[in-house]
């Protein structure tokens, strides 16, 4: 059974870091590229980051550059989103979703998703 889960999610206050995992099982990401996303209530899901299957390349949504990494380990079919200087305005519901390519066609598709983690800044 394909699956992608998500974890590494909590509480932190503004300023702080939390790193974020995407492990998928029933299928290797090693061939696709896989995008961070998130939603906070009423309002749409944004696209947060992507990382090609290779991991050459990667893009972020501008409210997030030089803060946020986004890396991927292929030998533990895992993608990781480093957080680092988090606002109150970054929490959300996290998610992240294979795409069915290789490349990152904008911040990325969303093929197959998780099913979030929370990540709440707050003091």
């Amino acid at each position: 059974q394909l699956q992608l889960v998500e974890s590494g999610g909590g509480l932190v206050q503004p300023g702080g870091s939390l790193r974020l995992s995407c492990e998928a099982s029933g299928f290797t990401l090693d061939y696709y590229a896989i995008g961070w996303f998130r939603q906070v209530p009423g309002k749409e899901r944004e696209g947060v980051s992507c990382i090609s299957s290779s991991g050459g390349s990667t893009k972020y949504a501008d409210s997030v550059k030089g803060r946020f990494t986004i890396s991927r380990d292929n030998a533990k079919n895992t993608v990781y989103l480093q957080m680092n200087s988090l606002k109150a305005a970054d929490t959300a519901v996290y998610y992240c979703a294979a795409d069915t390519v290789a490349v990152c066609y904008g911040l990325g598709r969303g093929r197959y998703w998780g099913r979030g983690t929370q990540v709440t800044v707050s003091s």
